[in-house]
């Protein structure tokens, strides 16, 4: 059983044609939806009413937003750890006195979760299906023309190239082998197909953490979010309970050192922070060292996002894996790169450059609840091969989920289903 069949149930019975082998098959394409056999008026009413039911209960479920607390004026200083050889450098590291102003989110349900999914990718599912009810309007029959401009179509709606191509020539043999002739069923055929090829991915969206102190490094290009997803996702650790220390590596820009303070004072968790324009691997030892010493659980560390510059990038991440591995030789136990969905397929450029930068563990897709491109995860997935592990679904601070892949499709296919 395919991912589709999971999520949605089975909605198209499989008939083997007796020309099923042919390369090319033409026939015309109806508006009108075969009534599945067994199918009586009654069966019918009370599935329409169990799905508006569904629906109520979604609309139903809110999530309240936490105001932002006010930024932090003061930090405490700290003597620094240098590493040795290096010159002594003045390090800040925030007091667990800003524990008082942390933000403390409500448990979420299961079914706000999924609320907040659905809402996030409204946008995205409607532009999507837009698209594709457009496309099948145009056409009356099925032939070789019809997969030519489907394949254009799913490029346009982000799918990416490498996908769409793929999809196209299995939807070829596909829609001949489950004998889909209406516009309804074809749909279904190219939205069970893109699903189930998804499903196959077999990559694992769990966020790697130890038994110990887990170090997760994460990478991005400027204005992508990636300083407020460690903010969130500290506050997450935070409220479960864990001891969660901050790092400012990001010392070439003043405002990314502010900014994660700001987030630290409203987290109620520690941070150790660099003077302006110091060795950001420098920042990196003093937190490992002090993780360590103090029995953190959890290390996040904010990173520079200069991707113009790849020589320096790559040396400056090297030289920071390589501090930590000295300390912790499995570490950094993540290292996740931070995308904005709202840049669609600008997206993937920016995982293939920092792919060749540096190993990745994983993806950060932020903003997805301001973006008509929320499609872009299946092309990272499947041409990319990393796994999707967080998702930022509201401006609000625990309004970082982790990656579902059910709710996901679900989202995603809400609107055409």
């Amino acid at each position: 059983m395919g991912l589709f069949d999971k999520i949605f149930g089975k909605k198209i019975e499989k008939k083997i044609e007796d020309n099923q082998t042919a390369d090319i098959f033409s026939f015309e394409l109806s508006d009108v939806e075969p009534e599945p056999a067994g199918t009586d008026e009654s069966e019918a009413k009370a599935e329409a009413d169990e799905v508006v039911a569904v629906v109520e209960s979604s609309e139903t479920d809110t999530v309240a937003v936490t105001p932002e607390s006010p930024v932090c004026d003061t930090v405490a200083e700290t003597p620094e750890v240098s590493e040795a050889g290096a010159a002594p450098e003045h390090h800040v590291a925030a007091t667990s006195e800003t524990a008082e102003a942390a933000e403390v989110a409500p448990v979420e349900t299961a079914q706000a979760i999924e609320a907040k999914y659905e809402k996030s990718l409204k946008k995205t599912s409607r532009s999507f299906g837009a698209r594709l009810n457009e496309f099948l309007s145009n056409f009356r029959s099925v032939d070789e023309a019809f997969f030519e401009d489907l394949e254009d179509t799913l490029i346009m709606s982000d799918v990416g190239v490498d996908v769409a191509t793929q999809l196209t020539d299995d939807l070829r043999h596909e829609v001949k082998l489950q004998n889909a002739k209406s516009k309804e069923a074809i749909k279904h055929v190219i939205i069970e197909k893109m699903v189930d090829n998804f499903g196959e991915s077999g990559l694992d969206p769990q966020l790697n953490l130890q038994d110990g102190l887990t170090v997760m490094m994460f990478v991005g290009v400027n204005g992508v979010g990636k300083t407020t997803t460690i903010g969130k996702l500290a506050n997450r650790f935070k409220n479960e309970g864990e001891k969660v220390l901050l790092a400012a590596a990001d010392t070439f820009r003043a405002g990314a050192t502010d900014q994660l303070v700001e987030w630290a004072h409203r987290s109620g968790v520690d941070i150790v922070v660099g003077k302006e324009k110091s060795d950001p691997a420098s920042v990196v030892f003093d937190a490992v060292k002090r993780a360590q010493v103090e029995g953190f659980d959890i290390l996040l560390i904010d990173t520079a996002g200069r991707l113009q510059n790849k020589d320096h990038l790559m040396k400056e991440l090297e030289k920071m894996a390589k501090i930590i591995k000295r300390e912790l030789p499995n570490a950094p136990h993540e290292t996740l790169l931070a995308l904005d969905a709202t840049t669609g397929q600008n997206a993937i450029s920016q995982a293939k450059e920092f792919s060749n930068v540096t190993p990745l563990t994983g993806i950060v897709l932020t903003k997805l609840d301001g973006s008509a491109k929320g499609g872009i995860i299946l092309t990272i997935q499947q041409i990319l091969q990393i796994p999707v592990k967080l998702v930022g679904l509201g401006e609000g601070i625990q309004d970082l989920e982790d990656f579902d892949e059910v709710l996901f499709v679900r989202g995603l296919f809400q609107d055409l289903i």
